[in-house]
């Protein structure tokens, strides 16, 4: 790393500051908000810090502990703010021992693992409102920017802006404790916060998604991960990230259409990520709804090619997915493993069954499956008239044009 009195380039300090910031600013936020309680002080001051070093590292060079830099900065910041503001003495003496003498002590690990959990459970508490748990995680403890945030939620910045300030309020006036559950709790919560980067992983992997909030995701399962080894159903959420994310630069062709699973061109999945997958997956009970869900993700990354895929495995672990967290989206997916495994008239039963509630009417995918079994059992103009059908309810350009696109094609008959 850069000599602390040596200039360094512009390029090389951006760099660097963000290469801090992803690694020191969840924890400088989190250590002031449990000293502080003041959640928009300590996000000030994080973001104050990294002003401050784009500023000053170009000419006075990168720190040898660019973290302890950046919370010594938002400590002495806050500090200067609590003091203006006459607040308690108290607060003021936990703030000027907040930036740690020895990074890598055993003690101050422990606090700042204390730290990261409180913020991530108090961000995904069950009493917001679940996109208000998944922007106040971005922006909290990703210091992802308002605006960024808003485009993907499809509403002004202001509006991003008040519905954080409302979800810091209830935090502040429900009383929601700063603190990891422990016990029948933890297990209680814990979907919760689990859930919250699975909607946060979605907005970043859908077709018309943000990248970078699928990266955030995969950040995020990773440190729930170190900080919770033992707890299965996170290691296999993060598997599943990784095994998804894996597809991530072939699921488009040069043109920007999107490509399916039997085009894409699999000595350009990221095999590394996916041997990680595996890796984390082997050590994780079968049991939990994350860990079925990572299994099927594991046969279809493994996968030499379109035909190789273990349908039955799939369909297997489709029907014990099933049954302890069923839904309609869980039984259309099983439709398609059933219907390559056993055949299209199996997964067409079973399409059936999984549209009798009403729950999927109109839901482009449902039809798109519909279409494809269709064509698959041999009816070649229903199927197309289906993909078109599809199409007309596809909710982005890219999926309307890939649905569009088999509706045109020459579609295959089984025997």
């Amino acid at each position: 790393m850069t000599d602390a009195r040596a200039p360094a380039p512009v390029a090389a300090t951006a760099a660097a500051v963000a290469a801090a910031s992803a690694d020191a600013y969840a924890r400088i936020v989190a250590a002031l908000i449990r000293v502080t309680g003041d959640w928009t002080l300590a996000e000030d001051c994080a973001q104050e810090a990294l002003a401050l070093a784009l500023q000053r590292w170009p000419q006075e060079g990168v720190p040898g502990n660019p973290a302890a830099w950046l919370m010594t900065v938002a400590r002495n910041r806050a500090i200067d703010v609590l003091r203006r503001a006459s607040v308690e003495r108290r607060k003021l003496a936990e703030l000027a021992v907040l930036a740690p003498a020895d990074p890598g002590s055993a003690a101050v690990e422990e606090e700042v693992v204390d730290d990261r959990l409180r913020l991530i459970f108090t961000c995904c508490h069950p009493a917001l409102a679940l996109e208000a748990r998944v922007a106040l995680t971005l922006r909290t403890i990703g210091g992802v920017p308002t605006a960024d945030i808003a485009r993907a939620f499809l509403v002004s910045e202001s509006t991003m802006t008040r519905r954080l300030t409302r979800a810091k309020t209830k935090i502040a006036d429900a009383g929601i404790p700063y603190r990891v559950p422990t016990g029948a709790a933890l297990t209680e919560r814990l979907p919760g916060v689990l859930a919250v980067l699975y909607l946060l992983f979605t907005h970043g992997y859908n077709p018309d998604g943000r990248p970078a909030f699928a990266d955030e995701a995969i950040r995020l399962a990773r440190l729930l991960h170190h900080l919770m080894p033992d707890q299965g159903e996170v290691s296999a959420l993060l598997a599943l990230f990784l095994f998804q994310h894996s597809r991530r630069d072939t699921r488009r062709d040069r043109h920007g259409n999107l490509l399916t699973l039997d085009k894409q061109d699999r000595l350009r999945w990221d095999h590394a990520a996916i041997d990680e997958g595996l890796h984390i997956l082997a050590g994780t009970p079968e049991d939990g709804p994350y860990a079925l869900q990572a299994r099927i993700a594991a046969c279809h990354a493994t996968a030499a090619s379109a035909d190789a895929t273990d349908w039955p495995a799939i369909a297997t672990w489709y029907d014990r997915l099933a049954l302890i967290q069923p839904s309609p989206v869980i039984e259309l997916n099983r439709a398609v493993a059933h219907g390559y495994a056993h055949g299209p008239a199996a997964g067409l039963a079973l399409l059936t069954q999984a549209r009798a509630g009403g729950a999927l009417d109109e839901y482009p995918l449902a039809i798109a499956v519909e279409a494809d079994l269709t064509a698959r059992h041999g009816d070649r103009a229903r199927a197309a008239a289906l993909f078109r059908q599809a199409a007309a309810a596809a909710h982005s350009e890219p999926e309307r044009r890939a649905l569009l696109d088999r509706a045109d094609e020459p579609l295959g008959v089984d025997d």
